[in-house]
């Protein structure tokens, strides 16, 4: 029988972690292998057949989540039923968590080995999770190197695979060539503004950032802004804040982050897995994010760490600033982003950070998780159980 595996990715950095993946697949398991479940674009290009469009499952955060239990909830059943009636040789769950390990346990229970790719972050809040976790997974594919020792002490097998983008971003970064791909000035100060691809995430980060951009302006005239737009629609979505700031020096981009990133001087960023890009290009940041109150009240609770920035969480000190919820205003942005784009020593000491950050990630993570994968597979007719 042909090699058949299941995966689910649910949203734009699931479908980034899982295409890069998938070509290390490629090189690891039989070429007649199928793949084929929940997923994206990166994926679709990778020979993957998606039944279900990963979007259906992109939603953030508690309050915003309620509304759409119930078609998860029926996607992840349906999906369940067609994976136990026609069980794959495996299922990799790339990270979704809540989505993924509610489906990963029925699956483990029936003896379908299960691989999930991308630890939760269990070390920041939710720790009580790796329980489930336990019941859920065979093997945890891990991307920090921290990891690997957490779930040890709850039995649960792990492979430090580093992150796919320290393999993808250079270690030097040429931001005169980004520049001239992008067209922009390869003289001056470029600020790099991500405020988000998410409806939710643009309304209320989106007039926060552009407010603080009219100030640096101000303050500093010769700082020029780069943006980029996710998708057409992310770009309808900011033409209000566009035409509210005509006077502002804004390029905005046809997607590329990364060439954003690697143009910039500085990054005014949304926290997430943007920021981690941001220090493997070496870039000085400011990392802010607002939810709606009640989710970030619920999220403050159940916290454990001082950090929400990868970088901070990563270097485990507070190596740039963090401006959250309240404590980001258009002035605290503004004066926070102006001592990134202008503190030269403070700038070298990032790059000496960060290079060393790089370095630890850097583990050809594609080829290094789909071997673990592989050896899941193989392993699994003469496991015992745990």
């Amino acid at each position: 029988m042909s090699t058949r595996l299941a995966m689910v990715a649910g949203e734009a950095s699931g479908d980034l972690l899982a295409g890069s993946l998938l070509g290390g697949l490629h090189r690891h398991l039989p070429a007649d292998t199928r793949y084929y479940g929940i997923g994206g674009p990166r994926m679709a290009a990778q020979g993957f057949d998606a039944q279900w469009p990963m979007d259906k499952l992109s939603v953030r955060g508690y309050v915003e989540a309620l509304r759409h239990i119930p078609e998860i909830l029926g996607i992840r059943n349906a999906l369940k039923r067609r994976l136990l009636d026609d069980p794959p040789t495996a299922f990799v769950g790339v990270d979704a968590p809540d989505f993924n390990f509610g489906l990963e346990e029925p699956l483990r229970k029936a003896g379908i080995p299960t691989i999930h790719f991308v630890s939760p972050s269990i070390w920041a809040w939710r720790g009580g999770r790796i329980t489930k976790i336990a019941r859920s997974v065979d093997h945890m594919l891990c991307v920090f190197p921290f990891e690997p020792e957490i779930y040890a002490k709850a039995n649960v097998p792990t492979t430090y695979v580093g992150h796919p983008l320290a393999d993808t971003i250079p270690m030097t970064p040429d931001p005169v060539a980004a520049r001239r791909r992008l067209g922009v000035p390869v003289d001056g100060k470029i600020m790099g503004v991500m405020p988000g691809s998410r409806r939710s995430e643009i309304a209320l980060i989106g007039p926060l950032f552009f407010a603080a951009m009219q100030l640096i302006h101000t303050r500093e005239p010769g700082v020029r802004f780069l943006l980029p737009a996710a998708s057409p629609v992310v770009r309808e979505l900011l033409q209000p804040l566009v035409a509210q700031y005509p006077q502002l020096p804004l390029t905005i981009t046809d997607g590329d982050s990364h060439g954003v990133l690697e143009a910039s001087d500085a990054m005014l960023i949304k926290s997430g897995t943007s920021t981690l890009e941001a220090a493997l290009y070496k870039k000085p940041m400011v990392i802010s994010y607002k939810v709606p109150w009640l989710t970030g009240q619920i999220m403050r609770r159940q916290g454990y760490l001082p950090w929400v920035g990868l970088p901070n969480i990563l270097a485990h000190k507070s190596l740039v600033p963090e401006l959250l919820q309240e404590n980001a205003t258009p002035e605290t942005l503004a004066d926070a982003m102006i001592e990134q784009l202008t503190n030269e020593t403070h700038r070298a000491a990032l790059i000496e950070e960060f290079t060393r950050m790089h370095e630890s990630l850097r583990r050809n993570t594609a080829d290094t998780a789909a071997a673990a994968i592989a050896q899941v597979i193989a392993d699994h007719p003469k496991r015992s159980g745990r």
